[in-house]
């Protein structure tokens, strides 16, 4: 039985790498250094940083690469030179500082949950700005649903391994598509940035952290 829980652990959690969407940037070289360090940054990365694959990582990575690209159609993307504002999902907002190099503590990053797209960046330069938003009807309804559920701590083990079922199906899903069939990436004229900051909204995903495991009947 105790392998049987590893076998359906090791499938509710595998997404394939083999398309791992990457993106070439620049950052300084150390601490006190120049404008020339290019590296390449994954999702595989960001996942290390974040603590675990999701769906919500995997919408933010594949759509924060269309949206920087855009700001950055004939360079490198400089993740020194970006301001970002997130929807207060830990998955997207750990995305947003990841792909963009933006931080609270340098005002070139805030949470929103008013914004009408889950990301809204800006090239600090020329203040060029994109929102970034998966368009409707791509994620399955139930994700919503079972997920508000998870968050008000009223689904069981079980529920919470279908939900993470669910949304590791929606992963592969989004990382064998063409992300520009996926999201909606528009340009905001003039936009201002305006900071408003808030430190209280709800990490959901440690909420059901010591739940215990879905036994199999």
């Amino acid at each position: 039985m105790k392998l049987k829980l590893i076998l359906l652990l090791i499938v509710l959690t595998s997404v394939s790498f083999a398309q791992n969407p990457s993106i070439k940037v620049l950052d300084t070289d150390f601490s006190k250094g120049r404008l020339q360090n290019v590296q390449t940054i994954s999702l595989e990365d960001a996942v290390k940083l974040h603590g675990h694959l999701c769906d919500g990582l995997v919408v933010g990575f594949l759509g924060l690469k269309q949206a920087l690209y855009q700001l950055y159609p004939d360079s490198i993307i400089d993740r020194t030179n970006n301001r970002i504002v997130s929807k207060p999902s830990p998955c997207l907002t750990d995305i947003a500082i990841f792909m963009t190099g933006a931080r609270y503590q340098y005002n070139t990053y805030y949470v929103s949950d008013s914004i009408n797209y889950q990301f809204i960046v800006q090239r600090i330069d020329n203040e060029k700005t994109f929102g970034v938003k998966l368009k409707p009807g791509i994620m399955p309804t139930a994700i919503d649903s079972l997920g508000k559920l998870a968050t008000k701590g009223e689904l069981n083990a079980c529920g919470i391994d279908s939900l993470r079922k669910l949304e590791s199906q929606f992963s592969t899903f989004l990382l064998s598509k063409n992300p520009q069939d996926l999201f909606i990436i528009a340009e905001i004229k003039n936009y201002k940035w305006v900071p408003i900051l808030k430190g209280n909204f709800l990490k959901t995903d440690v909420l059901n952290k010591k739940l215990q495991n879905c036994l199999p009947k």
